[in-house]
């Protein structure tokens, strides 16, 4: 019900707050505004908020319910409620000191959520309103320079992500060009590797001629048919005697065996 109310006065065509008031509303609203005074003192801001909220009901264009509301709204940092309100008491008073402290409000509103151009602006209002305000001049000086620190922040850091996208497209480059080193290297070691066991083919498929004379360097190689030695032929000899005459004695043993025994006669 609270929000409905602030916007109801929100919307509230000025031809209709610029109309006479019921004077009875009138002291129900100054009633009203001072209970909230009294309220907001207190620091019971949701308190004060209501109070004002109804003296608006009873006099819609009542600055200072307007302004106060707006100071409640602040407190409970409703800041966007809070701005139209103070919107609502620049727009509805003819006090040019009321009007300057409602841009004052507001730019203090839009700088301690750091949105400084929009303080600047509010500022310089309320300085249009009231030239001699100090505070308002200091506090857009520093609104100025937070903006130019907050751009310059800005600057740095597009600057440092446009610097860490250009690195990154180097590493990729870099990385790019690695990949096709190796695989250059790669092909180059499989060329190299199919040379190897070509010549080692070559190697195996060498004259058998070239691979008999490495055979006959062999420090162990035995004796070929037809080079014997002296000794080897004496032996040789020795065995074919022998030979010979073992089968000479079977064969006269086998003589004396087949021979028939003659018998005498009976007669």
């Amino acid at each position: 019900m609270r929000q409905v109310l602030i916007i109801i006065c929100a919307l509230i065509p000025l031809s209709i707050l610029a109309q006479e008031i019921d004077p009875a509303l009138q002291r129900e609203a100054r009633k009203y505004v001072r209970e909230g005074n009294e309220l907001y003192n207190q620091q019971k801001f949701s308190d004060a908020e209501v109070a004002y909220k109804k003296a608006l009901v009873n006099d819609p264009a009542y600055e200072i319910a307007n302004y106060n509301l707006g100071n409640a709204l602040s407190q409970q940092n409703r800041d966007e409620e809070a701005i139209a309100q103070y919107e609502i008491t620049a727009k509805l008073t003819e006090d040019k000191m009321t009007k300057s402290e409602a841009y004052h409000n507001i730019g203090n509103t839009h700088f301690d959520a750091k949105k400084y151009q929009p303080a600047i602006d509010a500022y310089k209002n309320s300085l249009r309103n009231n030239p001699k305000d100090d505070e308002t001049r200091y506090n857009l000086a520093l609104a100025q320079k937070m903006l130019e620190d907050q751009q310059q922040n800005q600057d740095n850091k597009d600057n440092k992500d446009n610097k860490d996208n250009k690195d990154d497209k180097n590493q990729d480059k870099k990385d790019q060009n690695d990949d096709k080193n190796d695989d250059q290297q790669d092909k180059k070691d499989d060329q190299q590797k199919g040379d190897d066991e070509k010549d080692d083919k070559n190697d195996q498929q060498k004259d058998p001629k070239d691979q008999k004379d490495y055979k006959g360097n062999d420090q162990n190689k035995k004796p070929q048919p037809g080079k014997l030695s002296p000794q080897q032929i004496q032996q040789l000899l020795e065995a074919m005697n022998n030979e010979e005459k073992k089968t000479q004695e079977k064969m006269n043993a086998r003589k004396e065996k087949g021979k028939k025994i003659k018998q005498e006669k009976d007669w």
